[in-house]
């Protein structure tokens, strides 16, 4: 590379690009050519790919702080640690038979006053042990085991420091909502997982897989559930994901076999019957019963259940990836030489939240029984990466940066920063002194001649480039500008591989469960358009269970009009009142409730985070936009006023988390039927009238802050917005404060400091 100033930069004894590491006792090169002796750190071309670094740089980080969320489950020491295989966790749902199943924030087990409801999958996480003392990278696998109303949950949890499976064990006591981690119930030296735990003859077993042993186990349970003992090997073959199920008189075996060369990984089920769980076991006749297609299911995925007479089993499609998702066959002919299954659908939905779904990406597991009320329960695990995403982002990332440091010589080239391409220095023909063997071989070595031949090449290119682009014409200044925005996008499509995590907009954990909440907006049909983005946006969050849309005025629009991955329902009003913003509304299944702006446009991880904290306090208003109301006589001031301030004593409701129930009973009560008056009188206010009522409930705090990476406000873009004159605005703001103040008493005094928060997320 040319790293003196000269454009030359060539020698008459051997061509070389002129740059070498200055050096005091050669500070010249031979034929005059003395533009070589800079220094390299003051030469042009170094400090131009010091100028390309530093601005690339700073957008890759720009980029990664706005809009890349970090990794949620991060904040484990131990557990919750980025795996290759996955990070896997257990849901529940609930059905009136196995094909009807829904998860467990539909049917609301959970309603705990103290905190949000309802329960929402996963139930069982990484998060889970890890909290409880067991650090684990995922948990999958599960199997149900149930006593009585209690139920018992089995599953393989990846140890975080051996970096292999181990069988955990749960219970719980509430119908699945909640969980407690009882602790490890089998740890051997080798890797065990899919714990399919049976009775058989009064005694509890367990048949984990453990073909890394090379056998298959039996364990019978001494002291349930954490206590177990080698009852038998009950065959010498590495059988993987092995079930054992009387049918017709007999105890049928299901299980894959991958150790053969000629197997197909994922693709082989062979099947044994005996007339004990504890053998002999006698082979099928048409052993295997298949090899074929990995993703036709073959290999089993967990526990087969029996309804209406029928058998069904469930195997695992994995044609894209390992356990992309689980197949339901029913058998049709189950003897000791034919066997016959046809695929039957299990009729639930994939989610399309895609990766923000905990189980978007993947699902290989699912355990479903009938328990004592005659409801069908099942423990189902799902991922939300795909195996090797951890890899496969590395190695994309890798190759955009490299892509993007091509593009950045090739830049260099075209403005004359960079002279050429490869230094001739650096071919073997000029690598300076050598013995005569070394010399002859190169000279002979046609791996050499070529390398000689592509040098020469590259650093025509310069020269030839130039030629072609010339300086000042549009075809150049095209050239850049396009070279130069395919680069920036590289750059930060390397930054999200790298460094974005799964590419998941994670929800937040809180006292180890996740729930739901309602998105709610106010619109009417000036904003049709905008309304469509901002729903195909939000249905997608994690923690969104339903997009209500409170439709003021002008004809409504259809749900079915929306590309929405959680239900839209339209509520028309007859009204047009900012008051129907908090309507009773007994459709509302979820305690929460987002009120947010249609025109404000925010990242998930944002909407999540602000959830989280309002599940800590419930009864405060937890929102993005603070206002201090302070002075005499009270005026309304924006943001900046509380940050001069340092605190704030209201939060704006047009993008705040609420109660659905306490607020709403509190907003329309009569105590509050002037101030909805008001509200009418003035077509404004309402979020502020809100802020006096809950401040006038409670004397603890009845706000908190939580700041968003970034916030766009899409009405100044379409020029919809409904307060488009900022100064009136606030004046008749300013009215309500004192009007409010003497109906509902001050907040001057309710002030709360910004920084509060030990997680900075309020700052």
């Amino acid at each position: 590379m040319q790293m003196g100033s000269s454009p030359s930069g060539s020698s008459a004894g051997g061509g070389r690009c002129g740059w070498r590491w200055h050096s005091s006792k050669s500070n010249s090169l031979k034929n005059g050519n003395n533009d070589c002796n800079e220094k390299w750190v003051l030469s042009s071309t170094f400090a131009y790919f010091l100028f390309s670094f530093v601005v690339l740089g700073s957008i890759g980080g720009l980029y990664a702080r706005l809009m890349l969320t970090a990794n949620v489950r991060g904040g484990f020491s131990l557990g919750c640690q980025e795996d290759n295989e996955g990070s896997w966790a257990i849901g529940v749902f609930y059905g009136d038979s196995p094909f009807s199943l829904k998860p467990i924030e539909d049917v609301n087990v959970w309603r705990d006053k103290s905190a949000a409801w309802p329960v929402a999958n996963p139930v069982v996480t990484c998060a889970s042990l890890s909290d409880a003392g067991f650090p684990s990278n995922f948990v999958a696998g599960p199997f149900l085991y149930t006593q009585g109303d209690i139920l018992y949950l089995f599953y393989e949890t990846k140890n975080s420091i051996k970096m292999q499976g181990e069988i955990g064990v749960s219970r719980s006591i509430d119908k699945g909502a909640t969980w407690q981690h009882l602790g490890i119930a089998l740890n051997e030296d080798w890797h065990v997982s899919y714990p399919y735990v049976f009775d058989y003859d009064g005694s509890i077993y367990m048949m984990p897989e453990g073909s890394w042993k090379g056998e298959l186990r039996l364990y019978r349970a001494i002291e349930f559930p954490l206590k177990w003992t080698l009852d038998k090997i009950i065959m010498k073959k590495p059988l993987v994901d092995s079930f054992i199920i009387p049918r017709e008189g007999k105890f049928w075996l299901f299980g894959s076999d991958h150790s053969g060369i000629s197997t197909q990984s994922n693709g082989q089920l062979e099947i044994w019957y005996s007339s004990s769980p504890r053998g002999p076991w006698k082979p099928h006749k048409k052993n295997p019963i298949f090899n074929t297609d990995e993703s036709m299911g073959a290999r089993n995925g967990g526990r087969p259940f029996v309804y209406n007479g029928n058998l069904y089993r469930i195997g695992q499609d994995c044609g894209e990836t390992y356990g992309r998702r689980i197949r339901v066959f029913r058998v049709e002919v189950l003897t000791t030489e034919e066997f016959k299954e046809v695929e039957v659908p299990l009729g639930i939905e994939e989610s399309s939240k895609g990766r923000n779904a905990w189980n978007g990406a993947r699902n290989h597991h699912l355990d479903v029984q009938q328990l004592s009320s005659g409801e069908w329960i099942a423990v189902w695990d799902g991922d939300r990466v795909l195996s090797g995403d951890a890899n496969r982002r590395f190695i994309l990332g890798f190759v955009s940066v490299l892509a993007v440091a091509g593009l950045v010589v090739f830049v260099g080239m075209i403005v004359g920063a960079v002279r050429c391409i490869v230094p001739l220095s650096w071919c073997l023909h000029d690598m300076g002194k050598r013995s005569g063997v070394f010399l002859a071989w190169e000279r002979s070595n046609l791996l050499s001649s070529k390398l000689r031949l592509l040098c020469s090449r590259l650093n025509k290119m310069s020269s030839i480039l130039r030629a072609r682009i010339r300086p000042n014409t549009c075809t150049r200044i095209f050239v850049l500008a396009l070279t130069i925005l395919v680069a920036v996008v590289l750059m930060c499509d390397g930054v999200a591989y790298i460094y974005g995590g799964s590419g998941a907009q994670e929800p937040y954990l809180f006292n180890g469960h996740y729930s739901k909440f309602t998105l709610l907006t106010m619109t009417y049909d000036a904003r049709l358009w905008n309304l469509k983005m901002y729903v195909k946006h939000y249905s997608r969050c994690s923690s969104v269970h339903e997009i209500v849309i409170v439709w003021n005025k002008g004809i409504p629009p259809k749900s079915s009009d929306f590309d929405s991955a959680v239900p839209v329902r339209i509520r028309v009003e007859k009204q047009n009142s900012l008051n129907n913003r908090f309507k009773i509304d007994s459709s509302i299944k979820t305690r929460a409730v987002l009120e947010l702006d249609d025109d404000i446009m925010m990242t998930c991880d944002d909407i999540e985070r602000g959830f989280r904290v309002w599940r800590e306090h419930p009864d405060r208003i937890v929102g993005f936009y603070p206002r201090l109301i302070n002075g005499s006589p009270l005026k309304y001031r924006g943001e900046k006023h509380a940050r001069k301030h340092d605190g704030y004593n209201m939060i704006l409701t047009g993008a705040a988390f609420i109660d659905s129930q306490l607020a709403f009973k509190r907003y329309w009560s009569k105590e509050a039927e002037v101030g909805r008056a008001l509200v009418d009188s003035y077509f404004n206010c309402e979020d502020v009238l809100m802020n006096y009522l809950n401040a006038n409930a409670s004397s603890s705090p009845v706000v908190e802050y939580v700041k968003p990476a970034w916030a766009i406000d899409t009405s100044k873009i379409s020029a919809v917005a409904i307060s488009r004159n900022t100064q009136a605005h606030y004046r008749v703001r300013s009215n309500c404060l004192r009007k409010f103040s003497d109906f509902y008493g001050s907040l001057a005094h309710r002030k709360s400091d910004f920084s509060r928060r030990k997680d900075g997320w309020d700052v």
